[in-house]
Parts: structure tokens; C-alpha cells; sequence
């Protein structure tokens, strides 16, 4: 069970990695041009494979970790909701279809369950409950925030294309924080929060430009 464990493990940290840097790629080169559509599509399936094994991992026996785990299955809402708002488009899609709600509905699950944990575990003393609380917090408001979006899209031109960059660059934020915290084993709080704000002041920097 171990050897599949490590195998797992450097197997999900080959595709982090590969994430990581195409999900940089992306974010430099020219929005909508060939590059970035490329290196795009590259992260996505990346960072999809690697979350979905930090789940694996994050259950398996000596490897249990509740935090991993919750934050895995955030990157994938990240990815997953990035991509369909490219999907909405004033000619063929201005409505949010169902697997798009299932969505948003099961991320609001999974914060409301970060929260719990967060409040039990600073009533407990708990170390790092706080992130608990912070990342909770995070994906509450990012998930209510989605049935808001769903009614501009057919509203506000460049709301699909806002929507794409939050959430794209959020995978991203995640994707750094695990390098960080598990490839250089830096595991403070600090560590953990500092990327989630630098990225959220350069997604609010870029949405801005695109509202003009």
C-alpha cells in the first residue's frame, strides 16, 4: 500500500508541477491568443489530475489529511467552473445549465464543511483552524457568488471572460500554495494565505482592465 501511495504521490506532484508552470505560461502570454489557449488546456487537465489523486492520497491509510482533501476538491470546482464560463454565450447560452449548479452547490457543501471544521476546531484549539475558516469563507462567497454571475452573463459582455480569470487564476493560487507547503515543506500560516492574496489583488487588477 505504501509503494502505491509513493507512487501516487510523485505521480501528483509531476502533474502539480507540469500545472504550475503551464498555469504561469497563461496567465504571461496574450489572453485568447494560440499560446494561451494551449498552455490553458494543458493546465486544466493537469491540475484536474492532480487534485483528483491529492483525493486519493489525502484517504489513504498514514496519509490522512482533511485539509489536503477539502482543498483538492476546491481546485477542481476552480477548474471545473473556469472552464464552463467559457461556455455561456449571448447566441447559444445565457442560462446557467444544471451541471453548472450542481457545480456551484456542492463547492457551498464542501465551504460550509471547512467552516465547520474551522469554528469546532478553534473551539478546540486546534492548530491551523483558521485556514479552516479562511478557505471556508473563500468558497462560500465564491460559490453564492456564481448564481449572481449566472444571471450577468447574458447581461454583461465580458462577465463569462471575468468569471474564467477568477476562477483559472484561483487554480492557479492553489496549485503554487501545494508547491510551497508539500514541495518545499513550508507549512505556516503565512505560507498558505500570502498567494490567495497576491492572486485575488491581481484578479481584481486584471478584472478591472477588462471592465473598461
Amino acid at each position: 500500500m505504501e509503494q502505491i501511495a509513493t507512487v501516487l504521490i510523485y505521480t501528483h506532484a509531476f502533474f502539480g508541477g507540469l500545472g504550475l508552470f503551464t498555469g504561469f505560461i497563461s496567465v504571461l502570454v496574450k489572453k485568447g491568443g494560440s499560446s494561451h489557449k494551449k498552455a490553458g488546456k494543458v493546465f486544466t487537465y493537469s491540475m484536474l489530475l492532480s487534485s483528483l489523486l491529492s483525493l486519493i492520497i489525502a484517504l489513504m491509510p498514514n496519509h490522512e489529511n482533511t485539509f489536503l482533501l477539502l482543498i483538492g476538491i476546491f481546485t477542481i470546482y476552480m477548474i471545473l467552473s473556469g472552464n464552463r464560463a467559457l461556455t455561456f454565450n449571448p447566441k447559444y447560452k445565457t442560462k446557467a445549465h444544471a451541471i453548472d449548479k450542481i457545480i456551484s452547490v456542492g463547492m457551498l457543501i464542501i465551504a460550509l464543511i471547512m467552516l465547520s471544521l474551522g469554528v469546532l476546531g478553534l473551539i478546540q484549539k486546534i492548530e491551523n483552524s483558521i485556514l479552516y475558516l479562511f478557505f471556508g469563507i473563500l468558497g462560500s462567497f465564491m460559490a453564492t457568488n456564481d448564481f449572481k454571475i449566472y444571471r450577468q452573463f447574458k447581461e454583461r459582455k465580458n462577465a463569462r471572460i471575468l468569471s474564467h480569470i477568477g476562477r483559472m487564476v484561483g487554480a492557479l493560487i492553489a496549485s503554487f500554495t501545494a508547491f510551497l507547503v508539500a514541495g518545499l515543506h513550508i507549512g505556516s500560516t503565512i505560507v498558505w494565505i500570502a498567494p490567495t492574496i497576491v492572486g485575488t489583488a491581481y484578479i481584481i487588477y486584471t478584472s478591472r482592465k477588462y471592465k473598461k
